[in-house]
């Protein structure tokens, strides 16, 4: 199966840190798979996902996404590419369909098509009733609605989220997860972080642990529990991998 996004070597150190933020990190991501990037805080997640989207130029090392280069094609990515970070991208003096078409716009998607996909999520996402409203009034949980619908209006073939469900309630966590295995089903690649076990072993097709910047171990969730001694759930199988020491 070919590979969504290739990751060779990559090596990040920043300006006045003990320690790169990735260390020679390899992995790769299928095609149509929902990939779990975990890791304890300060393992690089958010450096490489940066890396992908080309916010972020390594020191070494390469990482293409469907074969375009993320330091040399950051346009062809961008246009192939969703992106949900885990700070909102939202104006919040902005109602949610001002917030569409100003990112739309920057796609240049005709007002027509941000109209007809924004109608379409809004209410597959349960914000149609709401769309008028200025996202700054929002709960949290939907603004993180609105921040995928955002990402999504240009129909990617690839959704990268850093830590999508971040404090939100049930409901919206269920409904966010749902619609994820729902944009998965048609063909498209997702590559998430989340510090939720049970969320990644629920909709994971792989889940690949990294830890001070370099890669540990990859797998099913299935499998890693099942091939790793005295684990029963995926949460033992980070702490069998990353240890208990709590990090900052």
């Amino acid at each position: 199966m070919p590979f969504a996004i290739e990751i060779n070597k990559l090596h990040k150190q920043y300006k006045g840190s003990w320690s790169p933020a990735l260390d020679g990190l390899s992995l790769n991501v299928k095609e149509n798979h929902v990939v779990g990037l975990l890791g304890p805080n300060g393992a690089g997640k958010t450096t490489c996902i940066n890396i992908l989207c080309g916010l972020v130029e390594p020191g070494e090392g390469q990482a293409t996404i469907f074969g375009k280069d993320c330091v040399k094609d950051t346009l062809a990515i961008r246009r192939m590419t969703g992106v949900v970070p885990q700070q909102i991208a939202l104006f919040y003096n902005l109602t949610a369909w001002e917030n569409f078409y100003y990112t739309g716009r920057l796609y240049g998607l005709a007002d027509k098509t941000i109209k007809e996909k924004g109608q379409n999520l809004l209410e597959r996402l349960g914000l149609d009733k709401h769309a008028d409203k200025r996202v700054g009034r929002y709960s949290g949980g939907m603004k993180r609605r609105a921040n995928i619908i955002a990402s999504l209006l240009h129909e990617p073939q690839l959704l990268i989220l850093d830590e999508p469900t971040a404090g939100v309630d049930v409901q919206s966590r269920a409904m966010i997860l749902n619609f994820l295995k729902e944009y998965h089903s048609k063909g498209n690649t997702i590559l998430y972080t989340s510090h939720l076990m049970e969320e990644a072993e629920q909709i994971c097709d792989e889940v690949v642990i990294i830890d001070e910047g370099k890669f540990v171990i990859s797998g099913s969730p299935k499998e890693l529990v099942a091939n790793t001694a005295d684990c029963k759930r995926l949460e033992d199988v980070f702490l069998h991998y990353t240890g208990h020491s709590v990090r900052d």
